[in-house]
């Protein structure tokens, strides 16, 4: 016989993330395999922009961070051809250069103590709202973990080389976890790889659902307590540990290369 028909809402989310912990525990991956199979999962979700784009985590070390190299795309990346970098970009451990765009990266780190993942691409739909400088409107339950954690930069900086665009992304980013560069594409970051894969993915298939609604009619806006009260549902560790795990399984058939030896999941 059911016991729990009776129960609050509060008891029942209490209950399912007690159950999250138990269930989703801590990962056995290294940063490497996780940023190669980030790379892998991006890709085949529509993240593939020929060079285009950096992925990054930190390192050991304070002031390093790890990157891939220039001249591979995210479909070639694996836990080997990674590189170590400082925040000079001088490479510390692996062969090749970074891609010099990665220097806006130091700049966020330095002023984001929380974030230890950034992903920058330039993914088709992200890309084609960024057109519009409009920013992203999240209207959708899936969508909710990007509600009110997504930034927009009106301006185009220009080719981020350079460290005025690294004050400027990273001023403009604030303390949120997104944020959408018009005329240029998308940035997450996240305190775990997995929370910022997980972001990588959402932010696609949010621009690509802004753009479908915006076609066939006029947005209408969700109640900002609910959407509130699901951001945060959404956006625990374990749920992202979760969804990290279901994409790298399918990473993982599709791109066995990326890794090295089995890996448990």
């Amino acid at each position: 016989m059911a016991k729990t028909l009776q129960d609050s809402k509060d008891v029942l989310v209490d209950r399912a993330e007690r159950q999250m912990n138990r269930h989703f525990g801590d990962s056995k991956l290294t940063t490497r395999q996780k940023l190669a199979l980030t790379c892998r999962i991006a890709y085949d979700g529509g993240h593939d922009s020929g060079l285009a784009g950096q992925i990054s985590s930190r390192g050991r070390e304070p002031g390093t961070y790890y990157t891939q190299r220039l001249g591979l795309g995210f479909d070639e990346i694996t836990e080997d051809n990674l590189l170590l970098v400082n925040e000079d970009l001088e490479v510390l451990e692996g062969e090749g250069m970074p891609n010099p765009a990665n220097r806006f990266h130091s700049w966020i780190y330095r002023e984001r103590a929380d974030v230890n993942c950034i992903i920058h691409t330039h993914p088709l739909h992200t890309a084609a709202l960024a057109m519009l400088e409009v920013p992203l409107v999240v209207s959708q339950m899936d969508m909710t973990p990007l509600y009110d954690d997504c930034a927009f930069l009106k301006d185009w900086p220009g080719v981020p080389v350079g460290n005025e665009e690294g004050r400027i992304i990273s001023a403009a980013l604030g303390d949120k976890r997104a944020i959408l560069l018009a005329h240029h594409g998308q940035l997450v970051t996240g305190s775990t790889v997995e929370e910022a894969c997980t972001l990588a993915l959402l932010i696609e298939r949010a621009a690509r659902l802004q753009l479908l609604a915006m076609s066939a009619g006029t947005i209408q806006p969700l109640d900002p307590a609910l959407a509130r009260e699901a951001h945060d549902w959404t956006s625990t560790d374990r749920r992202s540990r979760a969804n990290f795990d279901y994409y790298a399984r399918k990473a993982l058939r599709n791109h066995p290369d990326c890794v090295t030896g089995q890996v448990e999941l």
